[in-house]
């Protein structure tokens, strides 16, 4: 099992659920973290552009990488569309094997959104925190966005989650979703049904997403045996204070300087 398995097949699905869910909440604290610390920046897991485009607005030398062709060409679009091309640059590549030289070193890494979470493996994990360390800058800064709801979610069967319409309205898009809990491993796997309706013809996408949880005391620990210094660690996306019910786990760290 791979954490990278059906994200190219939610591709098309991405932004449509996440404007109805995330929405735009966090996109503020990402441009706040990247006027504060400046240029060059990297998102990991960029996906189809959801922050990194906001970012470049605010900064200038921003870098997406991606392993979803999909996602990457979802992202492009929005780079067109924002004529954002010359703020911007989309690469293909593995965050467990980060393909930057020496001389391309990073001020800002982020991880929005769980991307962390994504690494089903702890050798995933340490090979993706080794390779974050070697693309920043000394004391340059990795910020992490933790999503810890997830092994709470009660397990579930095919239930319609989501219905709506797509931009234009004349496709109908329903989500049909199951989630099952596999706690030895801290994973949460969501079976995702996604049917589209466009007058009589009806098309179903299925895939599963999986993602891994680590309480925030196993996350600290291994950013410090990686070589990181704690700075931040706080609860929502306005700096409040960490406790484990917290909707959002934001983890800030730093590389000695």
């Amino acid at each position: 099992m791979e954490g990278w398995h059906g994200w190219d097949d939610y591709a098309p699905f991405y932004d449509w659920e996440n404007a109805r869910t995330v929405g735009r909440r966090d996109i503020r604290f990402w441009q706040r973290l990247a006027a504060r610390f400046g240029g060059p920046v990297l998102e990991l897991g960029c996906g189809t552009g959801r922050v990194s485009v906001p970012v470049a607005r605010t900064v200038d030398g921003v870098v997406g990488i991606d392993r979803s062709d999909a996602m990457l060409h979802q992202a492009q679009r929005r780079v067109r569309r924002g004529r954002m091309d010359r703020r911007l640059r989309l690469v293909r590549g593995d965050v467990r094997s980060l393909p930057f030289l020496a001389a391309s070193r990073f001020q800002l890494v982020m991880a929005p959104y769980g991307m962390l979470q994504s690494l089903l493996r702890d050798r995933d994990l340490q090979d993706t925190l080794r390779s974050v360390l070697g693309v920043l800058r000394r004391g340059g800064t990795f910020a992490i966005d933790l999503v810890p709801d997830l092994p709470r979610w009660g397990e579930y069967e095919r239930r319609v989650r989501l219905r709506g319409r797509r931009r234009g309205g004349a496709t109908r898009i329903s989500l049909i979703e199951s989630v099952r809990q596999d706690r030895s491993s801290q994973l949460t796997i969501f079976e995702q049904e996604f049917v589209e309706r466009r007058g009589r013809t009806r098309t179903a996408h299925r895939f599963s997403l999986v993602f891994r949880t680590l309480s925030m005391r196993q996350m600290t620990g291994r950013l410090r045996r990686a070589g990181f210094t704690i700075e931040t660690v706080s609860g929502d996306y306005r700096g409040g204070p960490w406790h484990p019910g917290a909707d959002t786990w934001i983890v800030v760290v730093r590389k000695p300087g």
